[in-house]
């Protein structure tokens, strides 16, 4: 039905997670539509993002410079690492704009069923880092589902014979939300993690 090129451009978008075969050809049609000067900038970025991104040697966040500008900050606090799973992760923690220490990007969660181990996230690199750079604390910012609190699980056994503070992020009831409506795993959770008030 389409050229070869549009096939192979819709084949393509096909592979980024979340796009079916509807948005990727919506995707290509739109390509096909812009100027050449805007095609070619999505190209040129594909391009670049590639080339220069790359993991921080401390941290594991893509970044550009290595060490990351976060892990290089005098602003921010070495004494605290939160852990999270991703680099979405990370992003959603920075941008509520309360957290001024490091981070550590696992890379993923703990899922036998799926042949994830230890041994395929950055949990080793995430031990030694604790043992020799002056951590008082980590948080662990795991997402809140059965993987997330397995890989939780297994870090606090990791980190707490080295002597450090480990703490896990609270859950519970979001701001604005009604409690009629909250499930009873998250009510029975923000009811577990109450503090003074």
């Amino acid at each position: 039905m389409f050229a070869p090129p549009i096939a192979r451009l819709i084949r393509e978008l096909q592979r980024l997670p979340g796009v079916g075969e509807k948005t990727a050809t919506r995707f290509a049609l739109h390509v096909l539509k812009a100027p050449s000067n805007e095609a070619q900038a999505l190209a040129n970025a594909l391009v670049e993002v590639k080339e220069k991104i790359r993991p921080c040697s401390a941290c594991f966040q893509l970044t550009e410079a290595d060490p990351c500008e976060l892990c290089r900050s005098p602003r921010r606090d070495h004494r605290a690492v939160c852990v999270v799973e991703d680099q979405a992760s990370l992003l959603a923690v920075e941008k509520a704009r309360t957290y001024f220490g490091l981070y550590h990007v696992l890379g993923g969660h703990l899922s036998p069923m799926d042949g994830v181990g230890p041994e395929d996230l950055k949990i080793r690199e995430l031990v030694d880092r604790v043992r020799t750079q002056g951590v008082e604390e980590v948080i662990l910012a795991t997402n809140p589902d059965v993987e997330g609190e397995a890989t939780a699980l297994y870090l606090k056994r990791a980190i707490e014979p080295l002597g450090v503070r480990v703490t896990r992020i609270a859950r519970g009831v979001p701001v604005g939300g009604d409690l009629e409506f909250a499930d009873a795993l998250t009510l029975g959770r923000a009811l577990e993690g109450r503090r003074e008030y």
